[in-house]
């Protein structure tokens, strides 16, 4: 296939991942974030492999740093199109807590760091045709954000820090995420494009996830990935949030 044939397909492959991203992303009411990833991964043998990886997650406009994230994941290959993976983070997060009066108005506001412990199972699935992946992976995700207590909230009614403490329970969650994705591999380049769609339900749908990225695999040893990404929680109009990400992975 020749040069203008794959860039042909390539605005094709993009124009379609552009329609896939829904008409209620908007910049109103909206945040924007950076996030970046590092990560390293051995191949065991044939059907072994296992990583490492580090994140780092900003918002409010990429103000301000909003996750710090460690973990280790492996991945056996049960055929050539079928592969089971599951993985432990220790994630590190900022959280915004708001409470209210009964007329809705501001009350209380607190800012405070807080660890989670979060384990997952997945299986993914993968058929090829042609230049083309198309790929469905299943993840059940188990969160837990032990028991917190902070003090210094924000008080709007006094204008000021106050120096009641407050205990936020150990809470733990269950969501299984289901992401479809489509990728384009252009091989005399190193190229691989690719549009996703992820969901997160938790007896329903919680969060939606829409990309657009490009994997460019330098050589056999590095991987750089750069991507778009749309974040909306369901049934929240001012949680959207846009994001720009550049990941990057050793092999050995």
């Amino acid at each position: 296939m020749s040069i203008s044939n794959h860039i042909h397909i390539l605005r094709i492959a993009f124009f379609l991942g552009l329609l896939s991203i829904p008409s209620v992303i908007h910049s109103q009411g909206s945040d924007f974030g950076i996030w970046t990833e590092m990560a390293a991964e051995k191949k065991i043998n044939r059907r072994w492999s296992a990583g490492v990886e580090a994140e780092v997650r900003t918002n409010d406009d990429a103000s301000q740093t909003s996750r710090w994230a460690i973990g280790l994941y492996g991945q056996y290959k049960i055929a050539k199109w079928l592969k089971a993976g599951g993985g432990y983070d220790f994630l590190y997060d900022r959280r915004q807590q708001y409470t209210y009066h009964a007329d809705g108005s501001l009350n209380k506001y607190a800012n405070y760091w807080t660890p989670r412990h979060r384990f997952h199972l997945d299986l993914t699935g993968q058929v090829n045709f042609g230049f083309w992946k198309l790929s469905l992976r299943e993840r059940w995700q188990y969160t837990y954000r032990p028991q917190k207590t902070i003090a210094g909230r924000y008080d709007y009614d006094e204008g000021a820090y106050d120096d009641e403490r407050k205990t936020y329970s150990g809470r733990g969650k269950n969501v299984l995420r289901s992401r479809l994705k489509v990728v384009y591999d252009w091989r005399m380049v190193r190229l691989e494009p690719y549009a996703s769609i992820e969901l997160y339900n938790a007896l329903n749908i919680e969060k939606e996830r829409y990309t657009l990225g490009l994997d460019w695999n330098v050589n056999k040893h590095n991987i750089l990935d750069a991507f778009y990404r749309y974040q909306n929680v369901v049934d929240d109009d001012d949680m959207g949030l846009h994001v720009l990400g550049i990941n990057y992975k050793y092999k050995f």
